[in-house]
């Protein structure tokens, strides 16, 4: 039996007991695509969970075992519901009972690009209500450095709890990639990083649990700015590629040929594609974070910010794009019938957070065009915090109704779409993922932008 952390009458040393021998009483605060994957994960390892949502829909299906996140089928859901190992709940009393709560609510940003951080600040005030001694805490949602110094600590302080001594704060990144096979909740290794030492070796037991790998680093910021380094790597690079696309394309180059091409050398290069914009919950976010805390200390991120100007320049290139095309074909944009095939920000998932179609589509309404829209993920779209399409159903598709368009856009590159039929049966096709290059009859109808 290995040695414990701390002394075992202390308050570290009974929540490391509890959370040694899995009788600690585990809390998700958010279940959606970081909740509830994570809530998951505790009740197959062992623990008690219980989930706390706003969202009524929400609790009411994960209490039927009734999955809405793709990475988390029903059939494993339902079994641990029906054990009595994962509940749901609305009331924020359940916290009361826990011993530690994990936050995993989201951190859009305002459309002024500065963070909307509502969401973390109602969480920890909820918390804060019924928060007691022996608690470990933990915040998952991604923010600027020092949100959990600055901003939660001081909430839960106000309880005259001592952090380190009576509570416990961590900062611990999300890193789920929604429909990936390989890569999940599970065996993607946890960064954690605590207020004090003795936060972060708790943070590292509790999630060794039931998690495969755990790295801890020395500060809530380190971990804080770790999941920025990740997500803006991937920003920096989209973005070169993306003004790569954009030369290639006036000079008459196959920026996908030259990515191939380059993807050869086995060393020195990591392969990006270009696309439509930058979607999904943190790499369009994750930098103006970064950015607008580096004003906090007189430095301007310049290189970052420059990234996510490119980035946010992609949805007026593709109509742009699709301007050129229709007047090459004696149309105007103005009036035109369009097609937009795929909603979601990525191929395979039904995830529309920061979706560049969903801007897309509020340049071609206000440049005059008539659009609906094809997504097997989506049916039917809802109001969302910038947009609201709410009235819009997905359209069948099927050689007659492409046939009724002046032009169809391939925004989302999903893998059931049948390219060669799509092709086919339209008399236009604006291209922004390559999906058709595999389709050799009825080139001329395809424009790549």
């Amino acid at each position: 039996m290995s040695e414990p952390l701390v002394a075992p009458l202390t308050t570290a040393g009974i929540l490391e007991e509890k959370i040694s021998t899995r009788r600690a009483r585990v809390g998700i605060v958010g279940l959606g695509y970081v909740g509830l994957p994570l809530a998951v994960e505790f009740a197959r390892a062992g623990f008690s969970v219980t989930g706390i949502d706003v969202s009524a829909a929400k609790i009411g299906r994960v209490n039927a075992g009734d999955s809405y996140v793709g990475d988390v089928p029903s059939a494993i859901l339902a079994p641990l519901v029906e054990a009595g190992k994962l509940r749901a709940t609305t009331d924020f009393a359940a916290v009361s009972d826990l011993d530690t709560i994990n936050i995993c609510v989201p951190t859009p940003l305002r459309k002024t690009k500065d963070p909307d951080m509502s969401f973390i600040v109602s969480a920890c005030q909820e918390v804060a209500e019924h928060f007691h001694a022996g608690m470990l805490v933990i915040l998952e949602s991604t923010t600027y450095p020092g949100t959990t110094d600055e901003l939660v600590l001081p909430m839960l302080s106000k309880s005259g709890l001592q952090v380190g001594d009576d509570f416990f704060l961590c900062f611990s990144p999300e890193r789920v990639d929604p429909g990936n096979p390989k890569f999940q909740t599970k065996n993607i290794p946890k960064v954690v990083g605590g207020v004090t030492k003795a936060c972060t070796d708790l943070g590292a037991l509790f999630y060794s649990q039931a998690l495969e790998h755990v790295v801890p680093v020395s500060s809530t910021r380190a971990a804080e700015m770790t999941k920025l380094l990740e997500n803006i790597f991937r920003c920096v690079n989209i973005a070169l590629v993306n003004e790569l696309k954009l030369l290639c394309l006036r000079m008459g180059v196959d920026v996908w040929e030259v990515i191939d091409a380059a993807s050869t050398k086995p060393f020195g290069f990591m392969p990006f594609y270009p696309g439509p914009g930058l979607g999904g919950h943190c790499i369009p976010v994750d930098p103006f974070y970064l950015s607008w805390k580096a004003r906090e200390y007189d430095f301007s991120t310049r290189f970052i910010e420059l990234a996510g100007e490119i980035n946010t320049s992609m949805p007026y290139h593709v109509v742009d794009s699709v301007t050129e095309a229709l007047n090459m074909h004696k149309k105007s944009l103005s009036g035109s019938r369009i097609l937009v095939l795929g909603v979601a920000y990525k191929k395979d998932v039904d995830d529309l957070r920061e979706s560049p179609t969903l801007k897309i589509m509020e340049i071609l309404k206000k440049r005059g065009a008539n659009f609906d829209y094809n997504d097997p993920f989506f049916p039917q779209l809802h109001k969302m915090r910038h947009y609201d399409y709410s009235n819009m159903k997905s359209v069948p598709l099927n050689a007659d109704t492409l046939g009724k368009y002046d032009a169809v856009l391939i925004a989302t590159d999903h893998s059931s779409y049948d390219y060669g039929a799509i092709v086919d049966a339209s008399k236009l096709v604006i291209d922004t993922r390559n999906a058709t290059r595999r389709v050799i009859r009825h080139r001329a109808k395809i424009v790549l932008c």
